[in-house]
C-alpha cells in the first residue's frame, strides 16, 4: 500500500505569542482536496509550514512517507498571486520555464527541449499565445494561469495551491478546475486552500476545515456538513451544504 500523499502529525505555527495552528493532525487521501476555513484559519500558514517556508513550534510533515527534503522534487507549490513581483522583467515563458531549472545542468539559455516543455505547459492552461508577454502586462486570470503552468511544468505528484481560484475570471476559473480534474485523472493529488463553499460539492474529493486546529476532514459526504461549517465560521456564510446534500 502506497504511502498518502501527506501526512501531519502535531502541527503547531505560532507567530509571536499568538498561535495560529494548534495540534494539527491529518492525513490527506489521494485526489483533490479544499482546506476551508475562515480568515485566519491558518490555511495558508499550513501549506506553508508543511513545505519548509516558515518555521514550526511542533509536529512533523511527511510526503508519500518521506521528510520533505526528499520528496521536495516530487512536490509543486502555486502561492497567492499577491505574493508574486509582477513587475519583474520576465515573459510567461521565461516564469514557466524556469521550473525546468532542476532538471538541466546547463548555464545559460536553457535546453530547446526544456523550453518546448514549459512551452507545453502553458498549452495545458490556454496561454500559449501570451508565451512572450512580459507578466505584468497579463490580467489577473492569465497571472494565474502561468503559474499553474509553472506547477504543471514541474510535473510533480502533490501540487500544494494557495486560493488559486481567488479574484479570477469564470473562464480562468474553468481551466484551473479542468486542469486540476485533468491531474487527478493522472494520478496526481492537489491540496487547495479554497474560499467558494459553493464549488465544494461538485469539484472536490475530500475536505480539511480549519478554524486554528482541525474542525473536519474527510470525504465530502463526510465532513462538508452544515454543523462544521458552522462550528468553524460561526455561521453559515456563502451557500453551506443543505441537510439532504450532507
Amino acid at each position: 500500500m502506497s504511502a498518502p500523499p501527506v501526512e501531519i502529525q502535531g502541527l503547531t505555527v505560532r507567530y509571536g505569542e499568538r498561535a495560529a495552528l494548534t495540534g494539527v493532525s491529518w492525513t490527506a487521501a489521494p485526489g483533490l482536496t479544499a482546506i476551508l476555513g475562515p480568515n485566519g484559519a491558518g490555511k495558508s500558514t499550513l501549506l506553508k509550514a508543511a513545505l519548509g517556508l516558515i518555521p514550526t513550534a511542533e509536529g512533523q510533515v511527511r510526503f508519500f512517507g518521506l521528510p520533505l527534503e526528499q520528496a521536495r522534487p516530487r512536490l509543486a507549490y502555486l502561492p497567492q498571486r499577491a505574493s508574486v513581483d509582477w513587475d519583474f522583467p520576465a515573459s510567461a515563458l521565461d516564469v514557466v520555464a524556469m521550473a525546468r531549472l532542476p532538471r538541466t545542468r546547463w548555464f545559460g539559455r536553457l535546453p530547446r527541449a526544456e523550453r518546448e516543455a514549459a512551452r507545453d505547459a502553458l498549452g495545458a492552461v490556454g496561454m500559449a499565445d501570451f508565451a512572450d508577454r512580459q507578466i505584468g502586462r497579463l490580467s489577473g486570470g492569465q497571472q494565474q494561469r502561468v503559474f499553474l503552468a509553472r506547477a504543471l511544468a514541474q510535473e510533480a505528484d502533490l501540487f500544494l495551491m494557495d486560493e488559486p481560484l481567488a479574484a479570477v475570471d469564470v473562464v480562468t476559473e474553468q481551466t484551473i478546475l479542468a486542469v486540476l480534474h485533468g491531474l487527478v485523472r493522472a494520478g496526481k493529488s492537489v491540496l487547495m486552500v479554497h474560499h467558494d463553499l459553493s464549488l465544494v460539492q461538485a469539484h472536490f474529493d475530500q475536505v480539511l476545515i480549519l478554524a486554528g486546529r482541525v474542525v473536519a476532514a474527510g470525504t465530502v459526504e463526510e465532513a462538508f456538513t452544515e454543523p462544521a461549517i458552522a462550528r468553524a465560521f460561526g455561521g453559515l456564510p456563502g451557500r453551506a451544504p443543505t441537510e439532504a446534500a450532507a
